[in-house]
């Protein structure tokens, strides 16, 4: 496993109450449209776009809870500014199962993370259809806002109302029951596009091999071209990283037994098994082996092995000569995913903390090197997007308020990659971030002109604030801070767009 020198710490008091973390997991059964009234500080009138956000809104139906807070159903939130101003509008995504749940008043599906329908392993034996709840990621791409979950297509949206259209197939480029993964990347200036953004995304057919398919689609939501390759081994892959020639994938050493979620005992998510003397296997794929809009081949492709570690997000990618240098979250190892308990009532001290480490791969001697960037507890890693798989120097990420140790998420911290100096804003102890989201200043001069947005709940007063940070210096109190008028559970992922809504 990647480990550090062990070294001694004084003991810290803790920043945050569990009680109250646990308040930022209830329900928030409302959708709303309204202005946001209640401001600090005064909201920039050169930003203009809209921040969406996608995350489970719903952890119970009528009071029975949900056994894991990643089955919930996808609500999105849209805050749309301009001129001085912000506008708030959330709602559900209407998915099947959402639509059949909500009108019977119980579960009617199985959850991936273990959440059962009622009547114990005889009501969900051989029951396979899992709940598609479309709550992890939300982009506007070609035209459509999509809400993405990883296990299924899209589903399309009114990008003003936020009205669900339905279940989109992005004109044709994905057949009925394809997956589309809930982690693009959004490549600024592709080199078979003209040099203009292209939108990068993956879909993973796991079993004893698996199968990778990466798509690549213009600004007007067409297909340049796609790729299938094949990889040994089952692959549980949630994010990817990109360069200018490249899509790099880790493959945790992680398996699935799929007897206990077939007899109905167990979620598919609860049958994954880490091995942490396993290596972890990085497996690097040219893009351009994709020129011919849909081909499978294996020429190029090279897998890599390193230290075991679990990882779920990248933050970047990029090349030197013949290396390619990834930075990455990384764990000690995956966290058994048990339903048995209250999710609510996670012991933080038991577990390891995600750290940000970088990854040298050397394509010509198939060797890694690892080196630890960040010791404090982080997640949610996001860079200005001009140097997405691109050389970058500052790296915007959510992070526990104290230096070490596991915690929740309670702070927005700014790490310049080059001389690992830092910046923060913690709004410890009532505040819990999401992640951070940077928006370049128009006519931006320096990397970091712009500013970094968070949804954090208030735990004191059990509401959420859009928070909005100069990226230039997080170590300043916020621009602004937008109290909505409720809370907006903790969330997933979401996007920037410089389109009003």
């Amino acid at each position: 496993m990647l480990t550090q020198e062990n070294i001694s710490q004084p003991k810290q008091s803790k920043s945050y109450n569990l009680k109250a973390w646990s308040m930022g997991y209830e329900s928030q059964p409302n959708e709303y449209d309204y202005w946001i009234d209640e401001v600090e500080g005064e909201i920039p009138h050169q930003l203009e776009g809209t921040l969406f956000r996608n995350g489970p809104g719903l952890f119970d139906i009528n009071g029975i809870r949900i056994q894991h807070p990643f089955d919930g159903d996808g609500m999105i939130s849209a805050i749309a500014f301009r001129g001085g101003k912000a506008h708030f509008i959330n709602r559900f995504v209407r998915t099947e199962g959402y639509v059949a749940e909500q009108k019977a008043g119980k579960f009617l599906y199985r959850g991936v993370f273990g959440t059962q329908k009622p009547g114990g392993w005889l009501a969900n034996i051989f029951d396979l259809k899992n709940k598609e709840i479309a709550n992890t990621n939300v982009i506007y791409w070609g035209g459509k806002l999509l809400a993405l979950w990883e296990a299924s297509e899209p589903y399309c949206l009114n990008p003003k109302t936020l009205e669900t259209i339905g279940k989109d197939y992005l004109d044709g480029i994905l057949a009925p029951g394809e997956a589309f993964s809930a982690h693009p990347r959004f490549d600024p200036s592709c080199q078979w596009n003209n040099g203009n953004p292209c939108l990068v995304n993956f879909a993973i057919k796991p079993g004893i091999s698996t199968t990778i398919t990466i798509y690549e689609i213009n600004q007007d939501g067409k297909l340049l071209h796609s790729q299938k390759v094949s990889v040994p081994g089952f692959a549980f892959v949630h994010d990817f990283a990109i360069t200018p020639n490249y899509c790099i994938f880790f493959q945790n050493p992680v398996t699935l037994n799929p007897f206990p979620f077939l007899l109905g005992l167990k979620g598919a998510g609860e049958c994954l098994k880490f091995y942490p003397h396993k290596p972890t296997k990085i497996i690097v794929i040219p893009r351009n082996q994709g020129m011919g809009k849909q081909k499978q081949s294996q020429e190029g492709v090279k897998i890599l092995e390193t230290t075991a570690g679990f990882i779920f997000h990248h933050g970047n990618a990029f090349e030197q000569g013949d290396e390619i240098c990834v930075d990455s979250i990384c764990y000690n190892s995956l966290s058994q995913v048990e339903t048995k308990g209250d999710f609510r009532e996670i012991d933080f001290d038991a577990m390891s903390p995600g750290q940000l480490w970088r990854f040298t791969l050397n394509l010509k001697d198939l060797t890694v090197k690892n080196q630890l960037l960040l010791e404090r507890c982080c997640e949610f890693p996001y860079v200005n997007p001009h140097r997405v798989g691109h050389d970058y120097r500052y790296l915007f990420i959510g992070a526990a308020h104290n230096p070490t140790g596991n915690a929740p998420l309670q702070a927005i911290l700014k790490l310049d990659i080059n001389n690992s100096e830092e910046q923060i804003w913690s709004g410890a102890p009532h505040g819990f971030v999401s992640e951070p989201i940077f928006v370049p200043r128009p006519h931006a001069t320096t990397e970091d002109d712009g500013w970094v947005l968070s949804l954090v709940y208030d735990s004191s007063h059990h509401r959420s604030d859009v928070v909005i940070l100069d990226g230039r210096n997080l170590n300043e109190e916020p621009v602004a801070r937008l109290h909505l008028k409720h809370h907006i559970p903790y969330g997933l992922h979401g996007s920037w767009t410089p389109q009003v809504f």
